[in-house]
């Protein structure tokens, strides 16, 4: 029998606790819209069209490297047709070429919210990166029921807008009872210097603007983000779940004269319905 893995659509009530359970590895800790390292293409069972809706409350860092806290309230949208197309606030607009249960890919255009300037006192002087469209791909592949592989590929990000970011991880997702589902959760990121330099450098103007040393981080892993989640389904189309997610700033960006705190921990609450 081919098991039925989170890379195809799965029935509504399934797909509500793993479709979270992946949602929490890009929504914490920064509280940022991160959800687009990977693809979750949940919603609907085989040869149907099908979707979730949901709302989540976030606690996390203000921005990558703050240690300070902000909490946000954030209403999710995804939805998934029969005939390979996808849109919504997870995985962006794309298709995926695949018909396996088993694997994912396919090609997509998500976005790079940015980052304000007022969105912290230790950010001022650095001016704001503004919101970008980033196109890329994404494959995905399932070992077994419970263990998913995933990566993704987007380009366009950051002040210049050529940023590049190769995100890679891996999902596990098992039954702990009836209607009560656990997750656990590790990725990394890879980020260009285009990248690195709009987020975690300072160029010798906004050293002069800020105060901070000018400086020019390189290419390199990002991050590192581990998650453990626990999702309940009151029936197949309603659930609710909550996550522990903790990250660790690696190489140049946990240098970065903007990096208060390498280390940060968010949380997550969300209720979805699939439809």
């Amino acid at each position: 029998m081919t098991p039925a893995v989170p890379t195809a659509r799965a029935a509504p009530g399934v797909a509500t606790a793993a479709m979270l359970a992946m949602l929490s590895m890009g929504l914490v800790p920064t509280a940022q819209a991160q959800a687009f390292d990977a693809v979750r293409l949940y919603g609907a069972a085989p040869a149907k069209d099908g979707g979730n809706v949901g709302l989540a409350l976030i606690n996390g860092r203000k921005y990558a490297g703050s240690d300070e806290h902000r909490t946000l309230l954030l209403p999710g949208l995804d939805y998934v047709w029969s005939n390979g197309w996808f849109a919504g606030t997870s995985n962006g607009v794309g298709y995926n070429f695949s018909s396996q249960p088993f694997m994912a890919y396919g090609l997509r255009v998500t976005a790079d919210f940015g980052r304000s300037e007022s969105r912290s006192r230790f950010l001022k002087g650095m001016g704001d990166v503004d919101t970008t469209a980033e196109v890329g791909g994404f494959l995905n592949f399932s070992i077994s029921r419970e263990f998913v592989l995933t990566s993704s590929l987007r380009y366009g990000s950051g002040v210049d807008r050529n940023g590049l970011l190769l995100d890679l991880g891996a999902v596990y997702s098992t039954e702990l009872a009836p209607r009560w589902r656990l997750g656990l959760g590790a990725a990394t990121t890879y980020a260009s210097a285009d990248y690195q330099q709009s987020y975690f450098g300072v160029t010798p103007r906004q050293a002069i603007n800020s105060g901070y040393k000018a400086y020019t981080p390189g290419a390199g892993l990002r991050d590192l983000r581990l998650n453990v989640s626990l999702a309940h389904g009151f029936s197949q189309r309603v659930g609710v779940f909550a996550a522990l997610s903790a990250g660790q700033l690696l190489g140049d960006a946990k240098a970065s004269p903007l990096t208060r705190a390498a280390s940060s921990v968010g949380v997550v609450a969300a209720v979805t319905y699939s439809f």
